[in-house]
């Protein structure tokens, strides 16, 4: 028989006889607690079809198995139908709003059933309290309260339990400890709740003294009160003789091999560096969960830098064992292992790890995707990084700090913008760190007027206040040369931090004013602000700008001598820079040689520098020659080399150069120089002659070379000595001193008040610094060119740099 013609002779015989309700009503149960909806649904419809009409008590089945399904539409929908309903009634409709997160509904219900006259009970105001506290509705919190005390309940425990946790959802912790001390009865609960709620705000040593309290009260204590205070502990610094107590204390009630409290007291250790004793607690937890897993691992990817690779490896064999066991990792596994990868510089790694989060369809997830992006940003593949973050819903700021912080630290700050921009339009709540992040992009670009425009944006949300975004606009008015822009943003500062004091001294030092940085310096001292290696690194670097001998090395060995600060390579390179400006060359190759960093390329080019500018030809090609062994893929060291040779009139050794260039792949660096007019930028490209005005610039330049012959005659720099209508002279304006053209640019169109700002990602030479020189003083204009070592200012003829360039 077909099953159309069986379908015919079921509707013939009529419906199906209904189910005993007994049976109907532990079919529902097994639903609710297997949470199948699907089954639930069968039931009813089963109900519907066999015409059974349920009473009061098979209705509240219905609508609590709905609600416990996570569907309190159709629950509504069944109560809605409802001819009869009790207080139970409308406590599990407004329970099962609660539970969906739906808060205001579930306090719409409650005011429903004061409405239709219901007598309602003391499940009916713990419902309420819990849903104003979940709304942070402190208004009908306080409503619901006076409610509770007219009607009597308020004398039970299980409501002044209930009137806690409202007031501490709240954050209201001085009515928490006022329901507290006015209750006629309290019961383990209420005691938690109370410790709970100081834990909540932040205050662990108040939460320690409840605890203390409870003991000698007689409370039991049990694996909540005590995982509370753990959690409290994990948050407390320099407070060991703390957690040592309260390790003493759950041993001796005999909870330390629970598995809620065993977890609890690891993470605590595990938070403050506690790393042995939260091993020791590890091993001897049987069975450890998840949980137990997550804060070990997270304990160990917290170590950073400050331990040894082996420790911090651990975190990566931890997720190993979980694996081999078979454990399912949970997001917070794999945030935190990414994390330990990231610090241990572990990418083949963190790869493998990727694809364990994509098989576990966790790649969507906002933490997850955020740690991806740091990790995959701090090997410079930011296109994996951006590949994570399109991946994500970016609903969390943080997301796009991570993204954009990415860009920033790669140097793609172009992209670092465009991403800025993209945020801005989606009306988000931005933060300090992603505001700190979009300033260092314009400070690395030298966008003075985009960087202004983001300064008065973070004063319209507030964050000029916090101390790292005023960090980030010293560095970024520093490094566009507006010196009083920087001191003002000091000044405003409310709390100062090392970074601040670093950041100005560092401003001071970059501008030629070595004598106002050594000032603060002193004056951090007299703070008491600790200084650090960055500190006096802007230290060094105004001793090195000022020639100032005896206080570089008085300050170069107070660093370890005074601050157990072991100097790096940039700080011996302000050393050689110090000693080579002075002339004293051969003092400054002997430091090198002693300085424990022979092999760093950055000193012995601070040294060629001093070399070529003191004429001392002979040694210079000597450190040539070594810069191109210890850089052989540089086409700094090649070119410096080949010039020097040709200087000289080695000519077959410079073409020996360049054939070594070609051999291995050596490209030159393209020359970039950029001037900000208005809202555009406008850039001139080594060996590109294009702009839109090019013609006008190449007039503008003829004019300023007249002058300036009109006043040097014959002598002058090269770029002078060829005439400056041919070809020739275009060219090598183009080749090398694009700086020129923005120079020229700027001069034809900013008024004569405004200071010329122009960036180049290369050294200036001579010859450009000594025209630039004449430029200032012919046409009486301000000059900041800033290059990839050092900013020059040119000032009526004089420079910041003192002609070192």
């Amino acid at each position: 028989m077909s099953s159309r013609s069986t379908d015919r002779a079921q509707r013939a015989r009529g419906p199906s006889p209904p189910l005993q309700p007994s049976t109907y009503k532990e079919l529902l149960r097994l639903s609710t607690t297997t949470r199948s909806l699907v089954l639930g649904k069968l039931v009813h419809s089963h109900m519907i079809r066999a015409s059974y009409r349920p009473g009061l008590f098979m209705h509240n089945v219905l609508v609590n198995m709905y609600c416990r399904c996570g569907d309190p539409t159709t629950a509504r929908q069944v109560f809605d139908r409802m001819p009869v309903r009790d207080a139970a009634t409308w406590n599990i409709l407004a329970a099962g709003y609660s539970r969906v997160g739906y808060c205001g509904r579930a306090l719409d219900v409650f005011r429903e059933a004061r409405s239709a006259g219901v007598g309602l009970d003391r499940f009916s105001y713990a419902g309420a309290l819990s849903a104003s506290g979940d709304c942070g509705d402190v208004r009908m919190g306080r409503m619901v309260h006076g409610m509770v005390v007219v009607t009597g309940f308020s004398r039970r425990a299980f409501l002044t339990n209930s009137l806690m946790d409202m007031y501490s959802k709240c954050g209201m912790i001085d009515e928490v400890r006022l329901v507290f001390d006015h209750a006629e009865e309290l019961d383990e609960v209420s005691w938690n709740s109370l410790l709970s709620a100081y834990v909540s705000v932040g205050w662990p040593e108040v939460a320690v003294n409840i605890l203390v309290w409870m003991h000698r009260s007689g409370v039991k204590l049990n694996s909540f009160a005590l995982g509370s205070i753990l959690k409290a502990c994990s948050g407390m610094r320099d407070s060991d003789d703390v957690r040592r107590m309260m390790h003493g204390c759950v041993t001796k009630v005999g909870l330390d091999l629970d598995l809620f409290v065993g977890s609890a007291m690891l993470d605590m250790y595990a938070k403050n560096g506690g790393l042995e004793e939260a091993i020791k607690i590890f091993e001897c937890i049987p069975n450890p969960s998840v949980v137990v897993f997550n804060a070990m691992i997270a304990g160990f990817s917290r170590l950073g830098t400050k331990s040894s690779g082996k420790d911090r490896f651990k975190a990566l064999s931890l997720f190993r064992e979980m694996l081999r066991r078979q454990m399912k990792p949970s997001k917070f596994t794999f945030k935190s292992v990414l994390e330990a990868c990231k610090s241990v510089r572990a990418f083949r790694c963190g790869r493998q790890i990727h694809a364990h989060v994509i098989i576990n369809n966790l790649q969507d997830d906002e933490f997850i995707g955020s740690a991806l992006i740091s990790l995959y940003s701090t090997s410079n593949l930011t296109m994996e990084s951006l590949s994570c973050f399109q991946m994500t819903p970016k609903q969390e700021i943080f997301t796009w700090t991570s993204m954009i912080s990415a860009f920033t630290q790669n140097e793609q700050y172009e992209m670092a913008l465009s991403l800025f921009k993209e945020l801005l339009g989606l009306r988000r709540k931005l933060d300090q760190v992603i505001m700190s992040s979009v300033i260092t992009a314009c400070s690395r670009m030298g966008m003075l007027r985009i960087g202004e425009q983001i300064h008065g944006y973070a004063t319209k949300l507030g964050h000029d206040k916090f101390t790292v975004c005023c960090n980030s606009l010293i560095d970024m008015y520093t490094k566009t040369g507006d010196v009083g822009a920087s001191i003002r943003m000091f000044q405003d500062i409310g709390s100062l931090d090392v970074f601040s004091w670093s950041a100005m001294i560092s401003s001071y030092a970059l501008h030629g004013n070595a004598g106002d940085a050594l000032v603060l310096f002193e004056k951090m001292k007299e703070c008491r602000a600790v200084p650090d290696h960055v500190t006096f690194l802007a230290v060094l670097t105004a001793c090195s700008h000022g020639g100032l001998v005896d206080e570089g090395f008085r300050y170069y060995e107070s660093m370890s001598r005074e601050y157990d600060i072991v100097p790096n390579s940039r700080h011996c390179a302000c050393i050689v820079d110090l000693l080579g400006r002075t002339g004293r060359i051969v003092d400054a190759e002997g430091f090198i040689l002693s300085s424990g960093f022979a092999n760093d390329p950055i000193l012995w080019h601070v040294l060629l520098r001093a070399c070529l500018f003191y004429g001392d030809t002979e040694r210079s090609i000597r450190v040539g020659e070594s810069l191109m062994v210890m850089e052989p893929f540089s086409a700094t060291s090649y070119m410096l080399l080949y010039n020097m040779y040709l200087d000289v009139g080695k000519v077959s050794l410079a073409m020996r150069t360049r054939g070594l260039m070609r051999e291995r792949g050596v490209n030159k660096e393209t020359g970039v120089s950029w001037i900000e007019i208005g809202a555009s930028f406008h850039s001139f490209v080594t060996s590109s002659s294009y702009h839109h005005h090019i013609d006008f610039i190449y007039e503008k330049l003829q004019e300023m070379m007249l002058h300036i012959k009109q006043k040097m005659g014959k002598a002058g720099p090269r770029i002078l000595e060829l005439e400056y209508q041919s070809e020739k002279w275009r060219e090598s304006l183009m080749n090398s001193h694009g700086e020129l053209l923005a120079v020229a640019f700027g001069m034809s169109n900013l008024p004569e008040s405004v200071l010329i700002r122009v960036m180049k990602n290369q050294r200036v030479c001579g010859d450009c610094h000594k025209t630039l020189k004449l430029f200032s003083e012919v046409e009486r204009r301000e000059i900041l060119v800033r290059d990839s070592v050092r900013f020059h200012h040119f000032s009526w003829g004089s420079c910041s740099c003192g002609d070192y360039w």
